[in-house]
């Protein structure tokens, strides 16, 4: 099965969906998030600096990753995320924002011509993510908001955006006529309820997907990209070179 885990931010997508890989035995694919990619793509600059040819390129970039991933596993996979969400986040910067949650003046756009043509823009590529979806995933499991956003620095959204976020991809998915089924609740609720929902099989107890599920999170990174770019150019220990 080829099952997406939906939900915008600080839902609890890649938790979840760590937990379930482990629980069930199958594979989990995801994308980087944009401070991930810009060390590499667009050195020395910042997410909250970056204007729409940058954002497009970030989506871009995370859109045809997840897709190569998702490539690589025909015989069905977890996904993080889907490749819907690239333009559902592009497309609530239209409304909110090019960076909200920032402390910016204005929401980033120099003219309402310039919002309309980055609206068409985004449109465009997501007619084409959107057909992937509907290629790809067998059905979608959409995490509720139910988490306070998380205060890590590492996602550069507001509560305003992540609610219209949330009602553009339920309301895209089903418009779509995509299977989607709403699982909330705590950890061990949404594991077991995913199971059960979609049949899946077990290869351990809950209890010990959720601890590995925790240890591999507390080993993320999830350091800004100007902390990534100094750690990447820093001059390795001796003997580790």
């Amino acid at each position: 099965m080829k099952l997406a885990i939906s939900g915008t931010y600080s839902s609890g997508k890649t938790t979840t969906s760590i937990a379930l890989s482990r629980l069930t035995g199958i594979p989990r694919t995801y994308a980087k998030t944009m401070r991930e990619i810009l060390p590499a793509l667009l050195p020395g600059r910042r997410l909250e600096d970056c204007g729409i040819p940058e954002l497009l390129q970030l989506g871009m970039v995370r859109y045809a990753e997840r897709a190569v991933h998702e490539s690589h596993l025909p015989d069905g996979f977890i996904s993080d995320g889907s490749s819907l969400h690239e333009w559902v986040y592009g497309r609530t910067r239209v409304a909110v924002g090019l960076h909200p949650g920032t402390r910016q003046d204005g929401d980033g756009f120099r003219s309402e011509t310039e919002r309309a043509f980055f609206a068409q823009v985004i449109d465009a590529m997501g007619a084409v993510m959107r057909r992937h979806a509907l290629q790809t995933y067998d059905a979608f499991a959409h995490l509720p908001i139910e988490f306070p956003l998380a205060a890590d620095g590492h996602r550069p959204v507001s509560e305003e955006f992540r609610a219209k976020s949330d009602r553009l991809l339920l309301d895209t998915l089903r418009q779509a006529g995509m299977p989607v089924y709403i699982i909330g609740g705590s950890l061990p609720d949404r594991l077991n309820a995913l199971v059960r929902t979609f049949d899946l099989p077990t290869v351990m107890p809950v209890e010990r997907a959720i601890g590995l599920a925790h240890a591999e999170m507390s080993r993320l990174d999830t350091s800004d990209e100007m902390t990534r770019q100094r750690t990447a150019a820093a001059p390795a220990p001796e003997g580790r070179k």
